[in-house]
């Protein structure tokens, strides 16, 4: 499986950690920056994520900022994304399980290192349930126009 990583300055530490858990795990990971603590602009790097996940070039992605919060935003505006924000591992299931988030986010200044890594683990292990929920998946998706 390929997921594609992003952060800005805020969420850096947090996608550095998960890039390597990921990497030792077996995944593909390409990674959409930033490298630096630098302030940036999360949009851009939310967006180029959300991109590659939307035209399948990866199959799920993971973002960070220092809430979670904004750079979610960026990537939600791509059409084909369904982006959830989590901090603890039933959303993060339940974000899977009832509406086939492709997308997960996350804030460095809100959850601990040890936390994301669950919260990961629990996201990628998780498979869409379908049935009455592929209805409420088509709705959200129908918003948008896809």
């Amino acid at each position: 499986m390929k997921i594609a990583v992003a952060s800005d300055h805020g969420g850096l530490c947090l996608k550095e950690e998960i890039k390597g858990y990921l990497l030792s795990k077996g995944y593909e990971v390409v990674d959409f920056g930033t490298d630096s603590d630098k302030s940036v602009d999360y949009p851009a790097f939310g967006k180029a994520a959300a991109v590659a996940v939307s035209s399948g070039a990866a199959d799920k992605g993971i973002i960070c900022c220092g809430t979670g919060i904004g750079i979610s935003m960026a990537a939600n505006k791509v059409k084909g994304i369904r982006c959830a924000v989590v901090s603890d591992t039933f959303s993060a299931k339940m974000s899977r399980a009832h509406n086939d988030a492709n997308m997960l986010s996350l804030g460095e200044r809100v959850v601990g290192k040890g936390l994301a890594l669950e919260i990961v683990d629990a996201w990628l292990a998780t498979e869409f349930e379908g049935g009455r929920h592929e209805n409420r998946v088509r709705q959200i998706m129908e918003i948008e126009g896809c």
